[in-house]
């Protein structure tokens, strides 16, 4: 039970703090005044105090429909990002029927293969969103929303000329509804306006993969920056008809921002902060779901081409993608897979909504550290490593390696 309580204890304080403070000022102005004048003057006082709290603080502290945090006002096109106090006691009663998931990354290996053939066919999908509960990091907990499980959801390939058949399921535990959009396809919402599920509802709709090039995949659901800093988003590829050049290793990557209310490392279940993600001050960012999630599970061999697919969720910041110690011998910018890619560069940007391929040659064994350039971000989770076995080769580097080297 102290999972949940720590959730509903930040409510506690933020939301009612001020009012216990007016409460006992207002007890502390009583007895200096009994003190020190005649009841009547006493009374009059307080009248004016109260007169005064009520008049200030009624249009700026009191619970607006009984929202977090209070009077964020917003002015989108849909609901705002507040978090209606009538979602926390449904969290709170539904708590212990949340899924507890071990590892909320998902694999960077976790890629279907290229496709082979070359005639078009009906592709059928089916993903569903599901909200669970994981760990961000040791201690710290992040109530997820999810497609299929994991953060990013999984990783959909298709081809150029594909008719598209996805099925979105809304986990029936989920306490909200969902959707996807999907920037691969020519249509209305990108498909979110045909796939908006409640929890236990499901919907179909079929596109036409039209455009070649590696797209993101999210919830549109209103909020749609709330429920996309939850987790909820992926890429798809759109392979070209002609396919793409053959690479010895494929790694897919998504870099996101979680917004807590607790301090970055602060321990046990972390509240989101809505004025957080409208600020554009996230407490963590990340590859693959948490910190820590691109640590040991990318490998490659010296001589071998490496291709990784670096998707960013966003919701505010710009990826500047960078592997410390290579450079990339081609980019294929924004996710454009029919210009010819750019050539020798060393860090490329990844818009939030955008993603970017990336192919290098490994020359060289050692670690080759995953980071987002603006390097103070590092110290919030968004790194990996890029583990390369083989022999040496001094002509290409020669020099004594020590640990704690890079940026």
């Amino acid at each position: 039970m102290f999972e949940p309580l720590s959730y509903v204890w930040q409510y506690l304080v933020q939301g009612f703090g001020l009012f216990i403070a007016y409460v006992f000022a207002g007890i502390l102005l009583y007895l200096l005044l009994r003190r020190l004048h005649s009841w009547k003057i006493t009374v009059a006082l307080l009248v004016m105090f109260l007169g005064v709290s009520v008049f200030f603080y009624v249009p700026n502290g009191l619970p607006r429909a009984f929202e977090y945090p209070f009077f964020l006002k917003t002015y989108g096109p849909s609901a705002g990002p507040v978090l209606p106090f009538a979602n926390v006691w449904e969290f709170l009663k539904n708590f212990n029927n949340f899924e507890r998931v071990g590892d909320i990354a998902r694999n960077p290996l976790d890629i279907p293969p290229p496709i082979e053939r070359s005639e078009a066919e009906v592709v059928k999908i089916e993903l569903v969103t599901k909200e669970v509960i994981a760990e961000m990091a040791p201690g710290v907990t992040f109530n997820y929303w999810t497609f299929n499980g994991t953060v990013p959801g999984p990783f959909l390939r298709v081809k150029e000329g594909d008719m598209v058949e996805l099925t979105l399921k809304n986990d029936r535990t989920s306490l909200h509804a969902h959707n996807i959009d999907l920037h691969a396809v020519n249509g209305p919402g990108g498909g979110a306006s045909a796939t908006n599920v409640n929890p236990g509802e499901s919907k179909t709709f079929r596109f036409k993969a039209m455009n070649p090039g590696i797209y993101v995949y999210h919830c549109a659901h209103g909020n749609v920056p709330s429920h996309m800093t939850h987790g909820l988003y992926g890429l798809i590829l759109v392979e070209p008809k002609g396919g793409l050049p053959k690479v010895d290793k494929e790694f897919y990557v998504m870099q996101s921002e979680f917004y807590s209310a607790g301090a970055l490392g602060r321990q046990g279940l972390q509240l989101f902060d809505a004025q957080a993600m409208l600020d554009g001050k996230p407490q963590y960012i990340v590859f693959n779901g948490r910190t820590g999630a691109l640590a040991e599970n990318m490998n490659a061999e010296v001589g071998e081409t490496v291709r990784i697919y670096v998707g960013n969720g966003g919701v505010n910041l710009i990826s500047s993608f960078h592997v410390i110690g290579e450079i990339f011998d081609r980019v294929y910018r924004e996710g454009d897979l029919v210009s010819s890619p750019a050539k020798s560069v060393q860090t490329t940007l990844v818009p939030a909504g955008g993603a970017a391929m990336v192919e290098f040659k490994v020359d060289y064994p050692g670690n080759y550290v995953l980071v987002d350039h603006a390097l103070s971000r590092v110290d919030r989770g968004v790194w990996g490593v890029l583990h390369v076995t083989g022999k040496a080769d001094s002509t290409v580097f020669d020099g004594v390696i020590e640990s704690g080297g890079g940026h």
